[in-house]
């Protein structure tokens, strides 16, 4: 079982930046990948990026490349989600997910386990 916590969200000006963490409570998080998805109003939840359990190999969704950057650091237990150089569209609820497979899927259903999301804003 793993519970994931976000933070970090909140209101931002177009060109800023913000960083998300996302806290697990599991006793073997090094085994999981993890991902980043968000949603915004009236859209499907969509991939951001995700980064693979010790080979920390990342992959990024076209739309973010280049600009946000996920990191982990397995002894804190903890994701994060460098974002950069935001843009309006960007605006959506960011969840935390965890793969107990390992994997590197860009499909939320390969994510057995999500947060409860936190709320990104990004004016113009």
């Amino acid at each position: 079982q793993v519970q994931l916590v976000e933070s970090g969200g909140g209101l931002v000006q177009a060109g800023n930046s913000l960083t998300l963490s996302c806290a697990a409570a599991a006793r073997t998080f090094s085994s999981f990948a993890m991902g980043w998805f968000r949603q915004a109003p009236g859209k499907e939840r969509e991939f951001v990026a995700f980064i693979t359990r010790s080979d920390r190999i990342t992959y990024y969704a076209d739309s973010v490349k280049g600009r946000f950057i996920i990191s982990r650091d397995n002894a804190k237990n903890m994701v994060y989600l460098q974002m950069n150089s935001l843009k309006p569209e960007d605006t959506a609820v960011y969840y935390c997910a965890a793969d107990r497979e390992g994997g590197s899927s860009v499909q939320p259903r390969a994510y057995e386990y999500w947060g409860q999301g936190t709320q990104v804003t990004v004016s113009s």
